[in-house]
């Protein structure tokens, strides 16, 4: 069988890729290393997978060129996904918190049938079990490598797509194929990390932090660089939650961020306006109006609980208010790949075609989805870079028709 494209990864993208290409009447073959497709959009959002969010733009993603992004979101937008998926599933979607959208029916695999049924409908192929060793140059094109069923194969081909995906959930058959292969034909790589990951407090506070495990607080999370307005979720081993997840992508070993834990309230007219009516309470009554008995305990070790607010002097008043909205947070690192949402970094951007993600010094191959120097926040932004990449490169891989 002649195929039009090869396509490294039966993900988001590589599954996306394959069926509009399929559309345009192309034949592609996917291979997948897993004993299905679609693997990790399955476990995405619980089960229940938030495809994209109805306010995607470029500013909700970590990269060195946001510029770059464009292309891909002018070709493919949040209105063309929800168009795909209604007319093919029929999937309808509904909004959850802060524009992430989900399948009415709660449930991934709603998502992957889509896929699959269109896969067949178009006469896409797909091997499983399918480990892709190596590509490399021919003389007309290239020759990709894989084990399959413990047998070796190689094909041909003009076009590869890798839509491998990063380094995250390593038991779904995650790895930086993608990366190691770019730098073999001498791409730049952006730095990777894991990104959208809980971060680990250690030393002297490690026992503060596991005291309040399990303990939720709707707070503002921020640095130099941006602020996330989310629940933070207190664990045995530092900090996780939505709020941290999305800080994680702009912080870095050795720097702090800092915490406001009322951040729709001021502690200081909160303070002011228990002075007029007589600070009777103490300090610890006080913030048991906003905060879980538990988590009041804890700020014991930071501020003077047991003082009635009538008795408050400035500088303690200012220690509160200080605590309360600037409570500064330094983590000693992440909970790596395994607990990471997604991989930052990747392909740089600038050695890739941004209306084709062809890559500009070696003409079909390609590369899109996590691979690529594009990292989404939390809520549905990185399954709509998937989708976008994809159709990018699905209308401009070359078929052997035309």
């Amino acid at each position: 069988m002649e195929y039009d494209a090869l396509i490294i990864g039966a993900g988001a993208c590589g599954l996306m890729c394959a069926v509009q290409a399929g559309l345009l009447g192309k034949k592609t073959l996917v291979l997948e290393k897993n004993d299905k497709v679609g693997s990790k959009i399955l476990i995405s959002g619980g089960g229940r997978c938030n495809y994209t969010n109805l306010h995607t733009s470029v500013e909700n993603f970590v990269t060195q060129n946001p510029n770059f992004l464009h292309s891909a979101f002018s070709a493919w937008s949040v209105q063309d996904t929800i168009n795909f998926f209604e007319a093919y599933g029929p999937i309808r979607g509904e909004e959850k918190t802060l524009g992430q959208l989900f399948p009415t029916t709660n449930k991934a695999k709603d998502i992957v049938a889509v896929f699959t049924k269109l896969m067949y409908q178009t006469k896409q192929d797909v091997w499983l079990n399918t480990d892709v060793k190596s590509v490399e140059k021919s003389s007309d094109g290239y020759v990709v490598w894989m084990e399959k069923n413990g047998k070796n194969h190689s094909i041909s081909t003009k076009s590869v797509v890798f839509a491998s995906g990063g380094l995250p959930v390593a038991k779904l058959g995650a790895s930086d194929f993608a990366i190691r292969t770019a730098q073999k034909f001498g791409l730049s790589i952006v730095e990777t990390a894991p990104a959208l990951v809980p971060l680990t407090i250690t030393g002297k506070d490690a026992a503060w932090y596991a005291s309040l495990a399990g303990n939720s607080v709707y707070c503002k999370v921020y640095n130099d660089k941006i602020s996330f307005l989310e629940n933070i979720l207190f664990t045995h081993w530092g900090l996780s939650g939505p709020a941290i997840l999305q800080i994680s992508s702009y912080w870095r070993p050795g720097e702090t961020f800092t915490i406001d834990l009322l951040p729709l309230n001021s502690m200081e007219q909160i303070i002011k306006l228990e002075r007029e009516q007589g600070g009777k309470r103490t300090v610890g009554q006080l913030l048991q109006s906003f905060f879980t008995r538990k988590m009041t305990d804890a700020l014991d070790k930071y501020l003077p609980l047991d003082v009635k607010i009538a008795s408050l002097g400035k500088k303690d008043a200012k220690l509160i208010c200080d605590t309360i909205h600037k409570f500064t947070v330094k983590p000693a690192g992440d909970k790596g790949y395994d607990k990471a949402e997604v991989m930052r970094g990747g392909v740089s951007t600038d050695e890739l075609q941004p209306r084709t993600l062809e890559s500009k010094k070696h003409p079909g191959l390609y590369f899109g989805g996590e691979a690529v120097d594009v990292t989404g926040w939390l809520g549905g932004y990185n399954f709509q870079w998937a989708w976008a990449s994809a159709y990018l490169i699905a209308q401009s891989i070359p078929s052997k028709t035309t």
